[in-house]
């Protein structure tokens, strides 16, 4: 990754479970407020698993229409929410954007499922016999690709429209491509981030059937998520979306824009092994890490602050702790590090997106956000985990780590820019 253009974050936006709005998901990450809660979008009841990581406050027919909202998935108004949150944290009057302006600014999202959701709703309908109130863009509605072309269609932005879909490392992978793509001279500006919203019944009894979900806190929602603690058992399924703009530091500098900091590295790999499962070593991880470490021209000494995957199922965990003390040597020992998700729950393909959220936030503020339900240490699990509340830091580089099915891995290295 050159560093030629630098690239740069001047907008955030956030539709998170425990806060819709940038600033609201901030100061509840800080708070050590969990967005876990009992599943109202569809009825649980019949599943071992009844809690999920919902924005269930969240109104859709703020972002679109209810005509509109019958033919898309409901990710389609969550990525729109935050996307318009972002491009108006970065200040740019869409109002007065020329048309050379408009085909310079694409969109490159990260999503894990699009449209899975909508699928079952127009499965639902078909199979109940109501099949002429199925979508008649039922088809578009459920491609992958056409996620990313209804933030152009939302913004009129002509650019590229590109849809990233690689598992959970969707949104981090689409990150880094943008910077790419900014680099190349391909986009003056990208908006980029990630969306996901996977509850759906089939969606959680695929996951349940595959064991992966904790189905030990139906009783206390906001202690489901417990990366790192001994007691973990699985992760809590969630949703939302994390929106970002993306320019060169020099025309980001000319707007007067507010900078959080630059992305200087990008790493991923694959470690070719199962479809599910990450291999013991945790050799590809690290190795991720590490090329994000090394086209960001930085050594383990430098970093801050790590933002984890941590999904609190047993063999992440673990194998994540064994990746990073593999990239960062001694170093793993002394730099704090958290995980988002004990707040929020796993948005699948937006995940990556929602830790780059709260490092870029933690920059500006000047605290890590901590991990929360961490009540037993595990042995195999002895980093510095920020665990339980917030703690006052200086960040000046940090990195942000992805890992998914099917043996994929992800990092970014983002670093502060100095007024």
């Amino acid at each position: 990754m050159s560093r030629n253009p630098r690239v740069v974050v001047t907008g955030i936006g956030a539709v998170s479970p425990n806060g819709i709005g940038r600033e609201a998901f901030w100061s509840a990450t800080l708070q050590g407020k969990s967005g876990v809660r009992r599943i109202q979008s569809f009825d649980a009841t019949e599943l071992p698993v009844r809690i999920a990581g919902e924005v269930a406050e969240f109104d859709a027919t703020r972002y679109i229409g209810e005509k509109d909202a019958a033919n898309v998935s409901r990710v389609v108004p969550l990525a729109i929410a935050a996307a318009t949150e972002a491009i108006e944290d970065a200040r740019f009057d869409l109002a007065k954007m020329p048309l050379d302006e408009r085909r310079r600014t694409a969109v490159l999202l990260g999503s894990g499922g699009g449209g899975e959701e909508f699928v079952q709703r127009q499965l639902a309908l078909y199979l109940s016999g109501h099949v002429k109130q199925c979508s008649v863009y039922t088809i578009p509605s459920a491609t992958m690709g056409t996620l990313a072309s209804e933030l152009s269609m939302r913004f009129g932005f002509r650019g590229f429209s590109h849809v990233i879909s690689t598992g959970c490392t969707s949104s981090t992978d689409a990150l880094g491509y943008a910077v790419q793509n900014i680099q190349c001279g391909y986009a003056d500006t990208v908006l980029c981030g990630g969306a996901d919203a996977p509850l759906s019944f089939l969606i959680v009894k695929g996951f349940t059937i595959m064991r992966i979900l904790t189905a030990s806190w139906n009783h206390a929602p906001e202690r489901a998520s417990r990366p790192f603690s001994a007691d973990r058992d699985g992760f809590v399924l969630g949703e939302g979306a994390w929106m970002f703009v993306l320019e060169t530091y020099e025309r980001a500098r000319e707007r007067g824009a507010f900078i959080y900091a630059e992305l200087t590295g990008y790493g991923s790999t694959c470690e070719a092994f199962h479809r599910v499962r990450l291999g013991e070593d945790g050799e590809e991880p690290a190795r991720a890490i590490q090329l994000a470490m090394e086209r960001a021209g930085i050594t383990p000494d430098e970093i801050d602050y790590v933002n984890l995957h941590g999904t609190s199922t047993v063999l992440n965990d673990r194998i994540e702790t064994r990746a990073l003390k593999l990239a960062l040597g001694r170093r793993a020992y002394q730099v704090p590090c958290s995980a988002l998700k004990s707040l929020i729950g796993h948005p699948q393909g937006a995940c990556g997106a929602a830790g780059l959220a709260a490092t870029l936030l933690a920059m500006r503020d000047r605290c890590l956000p901590p991990t929360i339900n961490l009540d037993l240490p595990d042995p195999e699990c002895d980093l510095d985990y920020v665990p339980g509340r917030c703690r006052p830091a200086q960040i000046d580089r940090a990195v942000c780590n992805c890992i998914a099915f099917g043996s994929k891995n992800s990092a970014l290295v983002v670093s502060r820019v100095e007024a």
